[in-house]
């Protein structure tokens, strides 16, 4: 080379802002390494190398985790890595042509990309084991890396990218507009609105000199240029220069057999989970953790970096300082600890029943009259048939075991009918009910990855508008042009028919149950926690739910189920009970009226009845529409529970009197877990007053345990069944869930304490075994005084007379939190109308400290009162805290929040 190109070289150098400290950056592993390139050219490259920190540290790295970015990040992104809970040396790159690495003036394909990763891995002396990261592009070079090099390869984790782009498939919106000739320039090299877009996406915004330290290295067209070349690399077209490399590593990454971890952003507009989907089909050994509230920049919204740390313990197993024989952590399922329950499988008792003359004819679903249908009876003979023609259909209309079928019809005979026949051929029901609201539910059936969707004509309407996965078939047979504007192929009444056809000509329904062991349904939870979370169930885990809530409800053919909470009319047939739904808007079950939920139980005459805790009051403020029949049906019931937040004893006396010969009964349990212990209303009273609500002893075959805390609140690894240790509660059952969907650092921080799950509720055992439930773990309130749940101090809020209800939130670091109290009043009380909270009247606010610090002995900061307190929708009763302390914190600061 001479002088004058030396001299043209240097300037291509970039400027390094060693002087300048980067956020969450140590310059001691700031370094640049001149290496030769696949042209044979030596290059200048920026990395980011902890090696030195932990040689300063005496620290032998385990291994090396190689991190590469994409487009239009660099080095900067993976700075989160460097930690000391990572004892591994971490070298994460800038890219020639981005970052701080060396402008070329080169055209750089995949396939360059990946070659000269490869030699400046040799020229580092990078050996095994080594764990690949990438993201974005860099994802696939990464794999690249990985295919080229798997004799030093120990694990893969990737991170919001695609390793395919089908020919004739679109690109992601954002890339069909980046790629176009015209706008392709204008956007990522001559402007550097590509780079801002993407730090756009983050919400909320990232610190700003967090996005200044992102724009830092492409300041000018043309150390933009690398942006510009990526984006135009991107190979959408068989013709296109890197469309070999991208076939190439699309099908080599099928064969990479090691650990590998895919963490995602849900809200990527670019990657969005269509390209998850793709890799998991091509990785189906994966663990997957799937942020919902992170963007494109997963690194930067989410921490991934602790879930990588957790990961790297728990799944890659060799290399320095480990064990020569250690092998990854697997999980047993928690129900594996527990005692078992009697097996049988899932709709055994449909067919039995109707296979009985006593109760082949009688009634085992109850559609109830309104909104202009007449309401209609199934029998057990007529389900049982029902089921097994619609199971006949589904195979031989392709749908496999193992499948999953998104089914989201409206509760009664199809969805029973379509959820049974789903059990017994195999495929994975997921159930996500119209309760989690319109984002929550497509939250959901986007995030379960269905192979099929099953709807109502309004689902398949919001499927097709939304674009939810799945091949789609309808409950009825549409007209021809309905179905194709939908996408529907075909509809459950024409596979029925055609199963029923098969089965006429002799072909019975030719299917082996499905093993005990394998995935039954994706049940999802309320949402009240955060999104809600996908609880995967296998058919043994399934069972012995159905046979523990069988048990302690005791319901049988003659006691009915009347599901005031619609999700639980599933539960009736597996049961051997006739189920009935009140007439009732499904998306609010607090708004259920005394009136209504007298029809349902009319129609079956001595029922168990079941409601969400919310509607309970709504139930006694409307029994004075009740008529004389209404009341006799009232009479008439057998039994009455309530479930999904613990329900105070002043209900359950009041509703003794609309109902005096049912036994009152109030089950804990979750979605994870739906019986873990019971109470009557004598078992109630004989508990007597506490800290918390009484939610009885253990189900049959259940065990309860608690986490001891410290004092900031925070779970130790002290497991007790001592009478008065508050913690979080711990459960064992046979039918506790196998894992959450594709939430692998949630199932584990579930599963902290081996043989048991971790509820995240907060509660004490007393001297007679039973439990006492005081509020969520996440919102004890850790105070310079101890801690309180809050339970307790709700309680104590709701003992002052015109306090409908109260919340409690802490705002401030744990250890010195202080306490708030949001209070609905009995003269404020608005359902459904959000509101921002407004200081309380000075003597109500005296009164609630008061009584707050004689029952607890803590102090309350501030008290206001609200039209309504924050709630999930499918329960109407679990009290959004988070969103309480949200609010309470900004107010407190003098900011201006947002209506609770």
């Amino acid at each position: 080379m001479n002088a004058a190109a030396t001299g043209r070289r240097r300037a291509a150098l970039p400027e390094i802002p060693l002087e300048q400290s980067l956020p969450g950056v140590d310059p001691r592993i700031s370094r640049t390494l001149e290496v030769r390139d696949h042209t044979g050219e030596p290059r200048r490259w920026h990395l980011l190398d902890s090696g030195p920190l932990l040689t300063e540290r005496g620290i032998a790295p385990q291994g090396t985790i190689l991190a590469v970015h994409g487009n239009p990040t660099y080095s900067f992104l993976f700075r989160s890595l460097v930690r000391e809970d990572i004892p591994w040396r971490v070298i994460a790159v800038d890219q020639l042509e981005m970052g701080w690495s060396e402008r070329t003036g080169i055209t750089r394909r995949l396939q360059d990309r990946i070659t000269d990763l490869s030699l400046l891995t040799d020229a580092l002396s990078v050996r095994g084991p080594v764990v690949t990261v990438g993201h974005d592009w860099g994802g696939i070079v990464s794999v690249g890396w990985a295919l080229d090099n798997r004799h030093d390869l120990a694990g893969m984790v990737l991170t919001n990218t695609g390793i395919h782009q089908e020919l004739g498939e679109s690109l992601p919106k954002a890339l069909q507009l980046a790629t176009a000739p015209a706008f392709l320039p204008a956007s990522t090299s001559l402007t550097d609105a590509f780079l801002r877009t993407t730090l756009s996406l983050s919400k909320p915004p990232l610190p700003q000199d967090v996005q200044d330290a992102y724009l830092a290295p492409y300041r000018s067209r043309a150390r933009r240029k690398g942006i510009e070349d990526f984006v135009a690399d991107i190979p959408a077209d068989a013709h296109h220069p890197s469309r070999p490399a991208l076939e190439r590593l699309a099908e080599g990454i099928r064969h990479l057999e090691v650990p590998t971890l895919f963490a995602w952003g849900v809200r990527d507009i670019t990657f969005s989970d269509r390209y998850l989907r793709d890799l998991l089909e091509r990785v189906p050994h994966a663990d997957v953790h799937r942020f919902e509230n992170a963007s494109h920049l997963v690194w930067e919204d989410a921490d991934v970096a602790g879930t990588v740390a957790d990961w790297l313990r728990d799944r890659v197993a060799s290399g320095a300082g480990i064990e020569a024989d250690a092998q990854p952590v697997t999980w047993r399922p928690v129900s594996s600890f527990a005692e078992p329950a009697p097996q049988r499988h899932i709709g055994e008792p449909i067919a039995r029943l109707a296979a009985d003359r006593t109760h082949a004819h009688l009634p085992a679903v109850v559609e109830m009259p309104g909104k202009g249908s007449p309401g209609r009876e199934i029998s057990w003979s007529l389900l049982n048939r029902r089921i097994d023609d619609i199971a006949a259909g589904m195979l031989g209309h392709g749908i496999r075991p193992g499948d999953r079928v998104s089914i989201l019809i409206t509760p009664g005979a199809d969805l029973t009918a379509v959820l049974y026949a789903c059990l017994r051929i195999g495929a994975v029901a997921v159930i996500a009910d119209a309760g989690l609201g319109t984002a929550g539910l497509t939250r959901a059936v986007i995030g379960s990855h269905p192979d099929w969707l099953i709807g109502i004509n309004k689902a398949l309407i919001g499927a097709r508008a939304m674009g939810w996965p799945g091949r789609r078939i309808s409950v009825d047979q549409l007209p021809t042009l309905d179905r194709a504007a939908l996408g529907v192929e075909t509809s459950i009444a024409q596979l029925a028919t055609s199963g029923s056809m098969m089965r006429e000509l002799g072909a019975p329904l030719d299917a082996a149950w499905p093993d005990q062991d394998a995935d039954a349904a994706i049940l999802f939870t309320s949402g009240s926690t955060g999104p809600a979370k996908g609880a995967v169930y296998t058919h043994r885990q399934l069972s012995a739910m159905f046979t523990a809530v069988g048990d302690t409800l005791q319901l049988d053919p003659e006691r009915g189920l009347v599901a005031g909470f619609a999700p639980f009319a599933l539960l009736g047939p597996a049961l051997g009970a006739p189920s009935v739904v009140p007439d009732m808007d499904i998306t609010r079950p607090g708004e259920l009226t005394a009136p209504a939920l007298a029809d349902a139980i009319a129609a079956l005459g001595r029922p168990a009845v079941f409601t969400a805790p919310a509607a309970l009051r709504n139930i006694l403020e409307t029994a004075s529409g009740l008529d004389e029949r209404g009341r006799a049906a009232f009479a008439g019931a057998a039994s009455f529970f309530s479930a999904g937040a613990p329900i105070p004893a002043h209900l359950l006396r009041e509703l003794r009197a609309l109902m005096p010969r049912a036994k009152a009964l109030t089950p804990y349990g979750m979605t994870e877990c739906l019986a873990v212990a019971a109470i009557d209303l004598e078992g109630i009273d004989r508990a007597g007053e506490g800290s918390g609500v009484c939610v009885g002893t253990p189900v049959p075959r259940a065990e309860i345990a608690i986490a001891v805390m410290d004092a900031e609140g925070r779970t130790s690894g002290e497991i007790t069944q001592e009478p008065g240790a508050t913690g979080e509660i711990l459960v064992r059952a046979p039918h506790v869930r196998d894992r959450y969907l594709m939430l692998w650092r949630t199932t584990r921080t579930s599963m902290r304490f081996e043989g048991w799950h971790a509820t995240g509720d907060v509660g004490h055992l007393d001297e007679a075994g039973r439990l006492w439930v005081e509020g969520r773990a996440d919102h004890v309130l850790a105070t310079a005084e101890g801690l309180f749940t809050p339970v307790q101090v709700e309680e104590a809020a709701e003992s002052v007379p015109t306090v409908r209800r109260a919340g409690a939130a802490a705002i401030g670091p744990r250890g010195t939190q202080q306490i708030v109290v949001v209070l609905e009043t009995e003269q404020g009380y608005r359902p459904g109308k959000p509101a921002r909270p407004r200081p309380a009247e000075t003597s109500l606010q005296e009164a609630v400290r008061r009584a707050v610090r004689e029952r607890t002995g803590a102090d309350v900061t501030a008290v206001f009162t609200t039209r309504t307190l924050p709630t999930d929708i499918r329960h109407n009763s679990k009290i959004d805290r988070a969103a309480l302390a949200r609010w309470s914190g900004q107010t407190l600061r003098g900011e201006r929040p947002d209506p609770l």
